[in-house]
């Protein structure tokens, strides 16, 4: 159900302030039958206080079974039904680094990956290799590939493994399929139209594997970096935003370029967030929201590392992430919103190593909440909490009536 229109009937503003965070996959499972999941396991003394006073929910973001992409988990935590609204993975990128597109432009996430001598893959990410590696590689590309019949070829870097492709020509289509199989010891797929009547998207599909063949020529003599991996292909979506449907003025404190996107396409400000070696470490982010708490209303935080470790099957690694923003929390809470949530836009499992459809634990902070007998922040408490198991779009009317800024609906 498309709530959006409901809710910009019954929005008003009020001087509250909401802080959103977003533990990227901290969803898990356990590492052996029985036992904890990585957020029962960590140490969390903050969270476990800090849960005593909220309420505790489940949340799935997209429908039962279906295990979302970062994309599609964080509008539906945003307020937009992901089937309604999609976007694919490359405008996300693409905006999140501040590229320009037209109606007219094409944009593709890309993963730098190994290929072994027979054209498997050896690994989907090329070793996760420094930013600095990336910005080499794509230097490479950049001088031997500038066109594509006609279609001019623009390389950016995102991070470690990932690039963004832009393709600026006429005739484009974005319904192609991703070269990215999600599995190693196969070859990269080709790209192919969902439709091959669909002329555009069939021209833009021949273009990206005439890419993906002269990225390995180009690439043959690198030991590890020797191939790319192709997805999200997509166009930029006009949609309404956040501030005009809620009276909201929200920004993003994020580092990654793809999470900075998919605020900004709702209209959020993607708040500048001073970056060291490590993207994801909390001082910049801290940084930026104090320096920005007096003028925004809604704050979006996010955190990557819960992520990439569940994604690299390091479940310890995991903890320690979670540990991590635990530390974290009295200086978040020190600021006094009147209303804080901690969730997750998915699951990712260490024992999957991959993104899974298991709902996300949600904690709720505010007023005039009822009493809930959670003592943790983890799955199992969740599962008992008083906020029940809700849709991933009820997050926000939720964020929003606990702030005081939804009227009553009805007479």
């Amino acid at each position: 159900m498309d709530l959006l229109p409901h809710l910009k009937e019954l929005s008003r503003t009020t001087p509250s302030k909401i802080l959103f965070v977003v533990l990227d996959g901290v969803g898990g499972l356990p590492r052996e039958p029985g036992g904890p999941t990585e957020l029962a396991a960590a140490r969390t003394p903050n969270l476990d206080a800090l849960a005593e006073k909220a309420n505790l929910g489940r949340v799935t973001l997209v429908a039962p079974g279906f295990a979302p992409g970062s994309g599609p988990g964080h509008l539906s935590l945003f307020g937009y039904d992901p089937f309604r609204y999609e976007v694919g993975r490359g405008v996300l990128s693409a905006l999140g680094l501040g590229i320009e597109l037209g109606p007219d432009d094409v944009a593709v996430r890309g993963n730098f990956a190994t290929l072994n001598p027979d054209g498997t893959i050896a690994d989907r990410r090329a070793g996760r290799p420094p930013t600095e590696e990336n910005r080499r590689v794509l230097a490479k590309l950049r001088e031997r590939i500038r066109e594509i019949d006609g279609v001019r070829i623009e390389l950016h870097t995102e991070s470690e493994h990932r690039f963004v492709l832009v393709l600026r020509g006429v005739g484009l289509g974005d319904r192609v399929h991703d070269t990215d199989p999600q599995k190693t010891g196969v070859p990269p797929l080709a790209a192919r139209p969902h439709d091959e009547s669909d002329e555009p998207s069939a021209k833009t599909a021949d273009v990206l594997n005439k890419f993906s063949a002269l990225a390995r020529q180009a690439l043959a003599d690198e030991p590890r970096i020797n191939g790319v991996l192709l997805r999200g292909v997509s166009k930029r979506p006009v949609w309404p935003t956040l501030g005009e449907i809620t009276g909201l003025t929200p920004a993003a404190v994020a580092s990654y370029p793809m999470y900075r996107g998919v605020a900004s396409l709702v209209g959020m400000t993607a708040l500048e967030v001073e970056v060291g070696e490590d993207p994801d470490a909390p001082e910049g982010k801290l940084a930026a929201l104090k320096a920005h708490w007096e003028a925004f209303d809604y704050f979006y935080l996010h955190f990557k590392k819960t992520d990439s470790t569940g994604e690299d099957g390091d479940f310890d690694a995991k903890v320690h992430k979670i540990e991590a923003f635990d530390a974290l929390l009295p200086e978040l809470l020190a600021l006094e919103p009147e209303v804080i949530a901690i969730t997750g836009d998915h699951s990712t499992p260490s024992v999957m190593k991959a993104h899974s459809w298991h709902p996300v634990p949600f904690l709720l902070y505010g007023p005039n909440l009822r009493a809930d007998a959670a003592r943790r922040f983890t799955e199992d408490e969740a599962a008992g909490g008083a906020l029940g198991d809700l849709h991933g779009t009820h997050v926000l009317p939720l964020l929003l009536a606990h702030a005081g800024k939804l009227q009553k609906f009805g007479a």
